[in-house]
Formats: structure tokens, sequence, C-alpha cells
């Protein structure tokens, strides 16, 4: 896959940064996090993603982490208890990160996506996914990529797309057992993780309002309709 495209990180975004190492972090009293840990957190997750890319993860040992993240065995081994633990650590946090943004999708209705649609405007929730995806781009990249975790994608589909089409749906096949309503369900989750894996892997060239109003797009489209935005 081609590089993830660097980009700013926007106001709200940035909020979230304290988030990305995936474990809790040790404070000092007054609750204040100890920077040296928090340095130490962040050049291991570069170190991972790094290579990751490079390598893989199969290939890669916690010597190759230290030495990428310029630090000693000693520091990772107090935080992480292998590279397994590393890798699990960051996963789980973006699964939390977006377990709590699903959380917001409770109140979304057919209805209320056709209203933003008609007025041409991107679906606020769906901007704030996807600043945060942008966010995580490097990890996400790296992680979905052919050198990371197979394991992940589903998880990601389970916690994002599974999740935004139920909330969609009508309230009478929310949760529906039946078979044809789950694999309706399977069908369009599998299609949305496959549009963030496309635009992960493209560099993320669109803006997050875009990517929002492609989403809510595909949607709608039906069997021989025109394919235009």
């Amino acid at each position: 896959m081609t590089g993830a495209r660097r980009c700013s990180v926007r106001p709200r975004a940035a909020q979230r940064r304290g988030r990305l190492l995936g474990v809790v972090w040790p404070r000092r009293p007054g609750g204040f996090v100890d920077r040296r840990i928090t340095k130490s957190k962040r050049a291991l997750r570069d170190a991972l993603i790094a290579l990751m890319e490079e390598r893989g993860f199969d290939a890669l040992s916690v010597g190759d982490l230290c030495a990428r993240a310029d630090l000693n065995r000693g520091t990772f081994y107090n935080h992480f208890r292998d590279k397994d633990a590393l890798l699990a650590a960051l996963e789980d946090e973006v699964v939390a990160d977006l377990d709590r943004l699903q959380e917001r999708m409770q109140d979304l209705t057919v209805r209320k996506l056709l209203g933003y649609r008609a007025r041409k405007r991107p679906l606020p929730l769906l901007v704030d996914l996807f600043d945060y995806l942008r966010e995580q781009g490097d990890f996400l990249h790296a992680v979905l990529g052919p050198g990371g975790d197979v394991r992940f994608g589903p998880r990601l589909r389970d916690a994002v797309c599974t999740n935004l089409i139920q909330s969609i749906l009508h309230e009478r096949y929310r949760n529906n057992p039946e078979p044809f309503v789950q694999y309706y369900v399977a069908f369009f989750a599998s299609a949305y993780l496959g549009v963030i894996q496309r635009w992960i892997e493209t560099g993320m060239r669109e803006s997050s309002e875009e990517m929002a109003l492609i989403a809510m797009r595909l949607f709608f489209i039906k069997p021989g309709e025109s394919i235009t935005l």
C-alpha cells in the first residue's frame, strides 16, 4: 500500500491525543501525567508503526522496537509484556474510542440522514468519525496493511460499520435475528470497511467532510443509478 499522507490535526482531534497510546498512563500526585512516560510510549508507538510498514509485525522483535525508539529494554518491559501486548494496547484504544463515538449513533435515523443529504451537508457524526480515523491514519495504515494484524479489520468493521448500519436501519430491523437482515447488515458493513480502507490506502486525500458525504451517498445508490456524488 502507499504511505498514508500526514495531515494537520484539527483542534477537536488534538484533544484526543492523550489517549493515542492505548494504556492508562501512571500519574503523579495531583493527576499530572509523567511526560517521560508519555514520550517513551509515543516513541514505541511510532517505532511499531514504522517497523510494521518496513518488515511486518511477525518479523520484528522487542529489540528492534527499542532500537528504533531509542529506549532500553527495561523501559519497554515497564509498560508492556511483549510486542503483542503493545500492539493489543494500541488496537484496544482505537476500538474503545470508536465505541464511545458509536454511542452517539443511538439517535441516528434514515430521516435524519436524508435531511442532511437533501441540504447537501455532511452528517456531523460522520465528520467526527473520519476526523478520528485521520488522526489514527498512520497506525491504521500499518495495522490494516500486509505487515499488520489480519484480526483487526473485522474488529474495525464491527466497531464502526456494523453499528452504523444497525443505527440507520428502521427500528423494527435493528438487531433483527432473521438471516436475510443479518446478511444485509454484513454486506453494507463490509462495504463501508472497504471505503475506509481505500481512503487510508490512498493517503486520505479527501477531507472528512467529503468522506462523510461519500458515505451518505453510497448508502442510497440504487442498482443502475448514475454513480455520482
